[in-house]
């Protein structure tokens, strides 16, 4: 059968197609009502041939974080890709990549940056499932969020798009090992391991022999909550299997469509909070206040979650909540034991909502700082600045660290914020710490010494939650 049949298809506008900071979300039944998703698909398209983005002949990036409906949206943007011209497109097992690993799969799969970008299908931490909410956007050749002048003229497409491009008749490719499709006139379709490429670039930037030495001591223990997201094949393959964490240290590891749904003690709402993940929460010993609570047992040295698509992460010791400001200044604060800045921390940066304790940290060491509107794709022009292709006449701020207080840390390795990386970033701090002092550190008293050095900041979010 020819992967070239391409039909065209008459469709019009359909009003409130205008993606936000981290995307088009919406509720699931709504992209499910065709041709909703071919509209926005094909005004994507749209756009990047005005752009002069190379979609014809190029490689594109498919895949999400496993939410429900995703295995069909995959399959159609599979066949409007190719009818649109693209020749490759690369999809991880399962149809599954994390956000932060879509986008190192964008600058380090195969030779790096190869593809002109990608799609991503998910709502990040809303829920998933038939009557909840899906997602997508789109992610440029650098690995970060389309910018703004890009999604201004995508909601222009959509509101005068007449037709989309289609490859009706081509079947369906199985995604759940890797393997290549080949067809005619060269077009592909690459399967291949969903964490491997991730796994890869995480391993540059961290010590994992030094990690891995302290996993291994007795009194150390930990969890990762994946709050049946797309984390839980990362989790496994890099903190049980690479780390050597114990056995089930990973826990609701395995993807659901409905992220766990109702029957869960998050009821399917995978965001690594203290309100939502209640699970890890309690077995931290905390109450969603992050006040200490009685356990049955010790609880683990070290705990973490991630939340349905993996950019977010929460950090806790036992029975000790570290907030998401503080955690952005703590690891700046101590950047040096990070091998990924080994030749120094140039630049860092907060959202505006985010309290100023990192403030204090860059100024006392002399590295400059931003304040950021919130969406990271904000921080992705500092990682950018002085980048020749980007920004050829502006200073250089990488290497980079940035974050905010809704949970999201990152660094410049991807342009995504990413949940493993700030995992493994405090991790690698508690390593170096714990080798240094002869003793096991924990997330408490790296967070307390660090009020003693810096002070504390304090500040409150409120949320609003199905306002009109």
């Amino acid at each position: 059968m020819s992967w070239t049949d391409v039909v065209v298809k008459p469709t019009s506008p359909i009003a409130g197609q205008a993606p936000g900071t981290s995307g088009l979300r919406k509720k699931t039944k709504v992209f499910m009502e065709y041709p909703y998703l071919h509209n926005y698909v094909q005004s994507v398209f749209n756009t990047l041939k005005d752009c002069d983005v190379p979609v014809e002949g190029g490689t594109l990036v498919v895949s999400g974080d496993g939410r429900y409906w995703n295995d069909k949206a995959i399959q159609i943007i599979i066949k409007m890709a190719f009818a649109n011209g693209v020749s490759k497109v690369w999809c991880g097992t399962k149809g599954l990549l994390s956000t932060p690993a879509t986008s190192a799969v964008i600058r380090c799969h195969g030779d790096g940056f190869v593809p002109f970008g990608g799609f991503i299908c998910s709502a990040s931490h809303n829920p998933g499932g038939p009557d909840d909410d899906f997602g997508i956007k789109y992610n440029c050749e650098n690995g970060g969020p389309a910018p703004e002048k890009m999604t201004t003229k995508m909601v222009e497409w959509t509101a005068k798009i007449t037709e989309f491009k289609i490859c009706e008749t081509m079947p369906d490719f199985c995604l759940d090992e890797p393997k290549v499709f080949e067809g005619d006139a060269g077009k592909s379709v690459e399967v291949f391991d969903c964490v491997e490429d991730h796994k890869a670039l995480l391993k540059k930037c961290f010590d994992f022999d030094a990690i891995k030495k302290m996993i291994a001591r007795p009194d150390f223990t930990m969890v990762y909550d994946c709050m049946c997201g797309v984390q839980g094949p990362y989790a496994k393959g890099i903190i049980e299997d690479e780390l050597g964490a114990a056995p089930g240290s990973a826990t609701n590891a395995e993807p659901r469509p409905d992220f766990g749904g109702t029957e869960s003690a998050w009821h399917g709402h995978a965001d690594p909070n203290l309100t939502y993940a209640v699970e890890l929460v309690k077995t931290m010993g905390l109450d969603k206040g992050g006040n200490k609570i009685d356990t049955d047992k010790p609880p683990p040295t070290f705990g973490a979650a991630a939340d349905g698509d993996a950019d977010r992460n929460m950090i806790l010791g036992s029975q000790f909540f570290i907030s998401p400001s503080d955690s952005l200044a703590i690891l700046v604060a101590n950047a040096d034991l990070i091998p990924q800045f080994k030749d120094g921390l140039k630049g860092c940066a907060r959202s505006m909502p985010t309290s100023g304790a990192v403030d204090l940290v860059a100024k006392k060491k002399g590295i400059e700082c931003f304040e950021t509107p919130t969406g990271w794709k904000f921080f992705g022009n500092l990682m950018d600045s002085g980048n020749p292709k980007y920004f050829p006449e502006t200073k250089q701020y990488t290497p980079f660290i940035c974050g905010e207080e809704s949970f999201g840390t990152g660094a410049d390795h991807v342009r995504e914020k990413d949940g493993m990386w700030a995992v493994l970033a405090w991790l690698q701090v508690l390593a170096a710490k714990t080798e240094a002092s002869g003793k096991l550190v924990t997330p408490e008293e790296v967070a307390r010494a660090h009020w003693a050095e810096y002070g504390r900041n304090y500040y409150a979010r409120y949320d609003y939650e199905g306002v009109d």
